[in-house]
């Protein structure tokens, strides 16, 4: 991402207000990136990533991982910094081909048909609640193992469950905890780790228009 003036005086705003924390500079990076694009500060105290998440993210990215996503906003999202790094593809849920089902939403069909096509994929879950259960299932079945998971969607009913199903599944994720999120949050989180991973590996980020 390319900083203006604007810009790292709002990061400075936040670095102020959150102070001491528990976070490593990589992760603190990444909660920086969601609080900027939500000014939502709650954010510092909900976000959770898994041991070795980063890192799992960071290498998928460089071995140029296909990338699934449950909505068009999160491609949207992500896909300018995606292109002036790695150049990883990446489908979206909702503009999956699959044929009509019953039972299920389009979008969590798409994360199934694509999920089985990709199954060490990175999934980035920003919005349907019923997408993260159905790649839930499909990690619990045993089915996929994806690289990293991000599952950020909001929701009152079984959200909070999902996420700690989430955790329980062992697999490399980063995730919201409670009822909050978005997928701008969720892009937020994918951008941040992208320039992350291209300077880890040795390369600067490009500028984005």
């Amino acid at each position: 991402m390319e900083w203006h003036v604007t810009d790292a005086e709002s990061l400075r705003i936040i670095d102020n207000e959150i102070g001491d924390h528990r976070f490593s500079p990589a992760e603190y990076e990444i909660v920086r990136r969601v609080i900027y694009a939500t000014a939502d500060f709650d954010y510092a105290t909900l976000i959770h990533f898994s041991d070795q998440a980063l890192q799992s993210g960071a290498a998928a990215l460089a071995a140029r991982t296909t990338i699934v996503v449950d909505v068009p906003m999160v491609q949207v999202g992500i896909t300018p910094a995606i292109q002036a790094t790695f150049a990883n593809p990446v489908y979206c849920g909702m503009d999956a081909l699959t044929r009509p089902q019953k039972g299920k939403s389009q979008t969590a069909w798409g994360i199934e048909t694509l999920a089985q096509r990709y199954p060490e994929g990175i999934f980035v879950i920003g919005d349907s609640e019923v997408a993260l259960a159905t790649l839930i299932d499909l990690i619990e079945a045993q089915k996929v193992r994806p690289a990293l998971v991000i599952g950020t969607p909001a929701g009152f009913l079984n959200t909070i469950g999902l996420k700690e199903q989430l955790q329980d599944t062992l697999i490399p994720h980063v995730r919201i905890e409670g009822r909050k999120g978005s997928a701008v949050v969720a892009a937020a989180i994918v951008n941040g780790l992208v320039d992350l991973a291209w300077q880890a590996y040795g390369q600067e980020p490009q500028p984005i228009n």
